[in-house]
C-alpha cells in the first residue's frame, strides 16, 4: 500500500551527529513502572524485594488509600538481613506464602529486585525457580530488576515484559502481536482500529491476565507501542519473532504511519485504509491544531528520562509546529528509534546519557521555552526562569492513537499557558501598585 501520512523531511535526523556524554545522572527508579503495571495485569502481584525507602516511594507515588488493598508490596529487608545474619531466601520463603495463602486471587508473582536486593547479591532468579516449582501450576512467578541504580524509570515495564517472554508458549500461527502496556480505554481503541482494517488476531503483550491467549514463534511479528521496550524487542527477536519496524502512535501523523506499517505487513488495501482512519484522523488533527496554538513557534529542550523523547520531539516539530533545540535519550536504539529520528527534521542536538550539570549549562544558556525532564530537575529550572513539562507525566497520561492527540499536545502546552497566567497576574499586580 501507499504511504497514507505526510512525506518525511528531505534530512531527517537518523544519521546526525549524537553527543555522548557520562557523568552524573538525573534519574527516577525503575520501580515506578509497578504503578501502571498492577493497573494492567489484574491477576498479578508485584513484590518488590526492597528497602522501606521503596515501599514509601510505592505508596506516595500510587497515592494508595490505608483501606486499599494493592496488588503490589514490598519485602522489607532489615538490617539483619542486609548484614547476612538472616537467611535472605528463607525470609523471602516464608513472605511468599503468607502473600499466597492470603491473596489466592494471585496468578502471576513478580519479585522486583531494588537497590537494596542487588548490593546484597540475593538471587531472585533462583528464588523465582524454586518458588515457581512449590506453587506450580496456580502461580506462575517471575522476577526482573526494578534498581534504580543502572535504569531509567521506564526500564521497569521492560524488564518485566521482557522477563514474560521466555515462559510464553511456542505457536506457528501468523499473528500480530503488539507490546506495551496502554490504559484499557487505549487498547480498546488501537484494538477497534486494526478489527477495522480486517488484521487478527492481534495479541497484546502484557495481556490483562494469565488466561489470556498468546504464543510467539517465527510466524509472529511484533509492533511496539512504547519506545523504552528495547530487551523485551531482544528478547521477542530471540524467539523468533520479527520487528514491524514504525514511527510510534503519537498524534495523527505517529498513529497513522505505525498503522500502515501494518497495514502494509497484512496487504490492507489503500481504499480500506482510507475508510477506517478518515474520520479518526480528521479529529486528530483539529484536536491537536486547537491544543496547540500556544506551542507554535515555541523552541522545546527534552532532558534524557523516559525513551520517549524522540518520537515526542518528533510529534512537537512535525504536528505542533516547535522547534526542538536538544533531544536527549538515557539511550537510542536505532531499530527502535530509528522511524522517528527519519521523520525529525534535522537541527536538533541529538544526545545519549548524560553529564546533568553540563546539559543544564546548554540548557539555561538556550532559554527554551519549554523544557522536558525528570521531577528532580524541574524545580530548579522553574526558579531559573524556565518553563519545565514533567517527563513522568507523560507515561501516567493516556496519550496514544489518534482520540488521545489533542490531550497529548494539552500536556505541553499547559506550562506555557500556565506561564502567560502568571505572568499575566504579575503584570497586573505592578500597575495596581
Amino acid at each position: 500500500m501507499t504511504d497514507q501520512f505526510a512525506p518525511p523531511p528531505a534530512l531527517g535526523c537518523r544519521t546526525s551527529p549524537v553527543l555522548k556524554q557520562r557523568g552524573q545522572r538525573e534519574v527516577f527508579c525503575g520501580l515506578t513502572g509497578i504503578i501502571w503495571l498492577h493497573r494492567k495485569i489484574q491477576d498479578a502481584f508485584f513484590l518488590v524485594v526492597g528497602s522501606r525507602t521503596c515501599a514509601h516511594l510505592l505508596q506516595s507515588a500510587a497515592g494508595v488509600m490505608i483501606f486499599a488493598e494493592p496488588r503490589f508490596g514490598t519485602a522489607i529487608l532489615e538490617e539483619s538481613d542486609l548484614a547476612g545474619l538472616n537467611d535472605a531466601h528463607a525470609e523471602l520463603d516464608r513472605t511468599v506464602q503468607q502473600l499466597l495463602a492470603r491473596r489466592p486471587d494471585i496468578r502471576q508473582l513478580f519479585l522486583v529486585g531494588s537497590c537494596p536486593s542487588e548490593v546484597i547479591k540475593l538471587d531472585l532468579s533462583r528464588a523465582a525457580e524454586r518458588l515457581t516449582q512449590q506453587f506450580a501450576p496456580s502461580v506462575r512467578v517471575l522476577e526482573y530488576s526494578g534498581s534504580g541504580i543502572e535504569t531509567t524509570f521506564t526500564q521497569g515495564e521492560d524488564a518485566c515484559l521482557a522477563a514474560m517472554v521466555p515462559v510464553l508458549p511456542h505457536t506457528t500461527a501468523r499473528e500480530l502481536l503488539v507490546v506495551g502496556a496502554l490504559p484499557d480505554v487505549v487498547e480498546d481503541q488501537m484494538l477497534s482500529l486494526l478489527d477495522g482494517l480486517g488484521i487478527g488476531p492481534v495479541r497484546v503483550l502484557p495481556a490483562r491476565s494469565i488466561d489470556a491467549e498468546m504464543g510467539i514463534g517465527e510466524n509472529t511479528v511484533f509492533a511496539l507501542t512504547q519506545p523504552f521496550l528495547s530487551d523485551t524487542h531482544a528478547a521477542l527477536e530471540r524467539r523468533g519473532a520479527r520487528h514491524l519496524a514504525a514511527p510510534f502512535p503519537f498524534g495523527e501523523e505517529g498513529t497513522t504511519a505505525w498503522l500502515a506499517a501494518i497495514a502494509a505487513e497484512f496487504n490492507v488495501s489503500d481504499d480500506r485504509f482510507r475508510a477506517v482512519t478518515e474520520a479518526p484522523r480528521r479529529r486528530a488533527r483539529a484536536a491537536i491544531a486547537q491544543a496547540s496554538a500556544p506551542l507554535n513557534g515555541k523552541s522545546v529542550f527534552f532532558f534524557p528520562d523516559s525513551q520517549m523523547e524522540v518520537p515526542l520531539a518528533r510529534f512537537l516539530t512535525r504536528e505542533c509546529a516547535m522547534t526542538a533545540i536538544e533531544v536527549g535519550m538515557p539511550y537510542i536504539h536505532d531499530s527502535i528509534h530509528g522511524p522517528d529520528l527519519d521523520l525529525l527534521p534535522q537541527g536538533p542536538q541529538l544526545s545519549e546519557g548524560q553529564d546533568v550539570d553540563m546539559q543544564l549549562d546548554r540548557c539555561r544558556a538556550a532559554r527554551p521555552d519549554l523544557t522536558v525532564c525528570g521531577l528532580g530537575l524541574a524545580n530548579p529550572l522553574e526558579a531559573a526562569g524556565l518553563s519545565p513539562k514533567w517527563a513522568i507525566e507523560l507515561v501516567f497520561t493516556p496519550v496514544h492513537f489518534y482520540e488521545q492527540a489533542g490531550d497529548l499536545a494539552s500536556l505541553f502546552a499547559r506550562p506555557l499557558r500556565r506561564k502567560t497566567i502568571l505572568n499575566g497576574t504579575s503584570h497586573t499586580q505592578v500597575a495596581a501598585q
